[in-house]
């Protein structure tokens, strides 16, 4: 590996949970997220962050329902619905009864 991605591979991590967990911390004491308040608790807790990251999360938190965020975290869209299934299989089966047609002798065979 080159020697500056190994240099960065850690650190990323470290400052997006920084961020995230000061962001909750906040969130949780009903304090506005800012990027003041960000790096005061990362400042507190003795990590180094790069110095966007803070900015970064507090201006996207601020455009999100931080309630509807925490509890949606798994939520991965509408569940199917039980209901259509019946009605597809109805469909399906009345595809097969069309399809069918008819064994109606021609007077011939096939060998004679």
């Amino acid at each position: 590996m080159l020697p500056n991605v190994k240099r960065y591979m850690g650190v990323r991590p470290t400052c997006t949970y920084s961020c995230t967990y000061s962001a909750l911390i906040l969130h949780d004491n009903e304090v506005t997220i800012t990027e003041d308040k960000i790096n005061a608790l990362i400042k507190a807790a003795d990590v180094n962050v790069e110095p966007f990251w803070p900015g970064l999360f507090a201006q996207t938190l601020t455009h999100v329902n931080m309630v509807s965020l925490i509890c949606n975290v798994g939520a991965s869209g509408p569940a199917p619905s039980t209901t259509a299934a019946p009605a597809e299989e109805k469909k399906v089966e009345a595809k097969k009864e069309e399809r069918e047609e008819p064994d109606d002798d021609m007077g011939f065979g096939l060998f004679d």
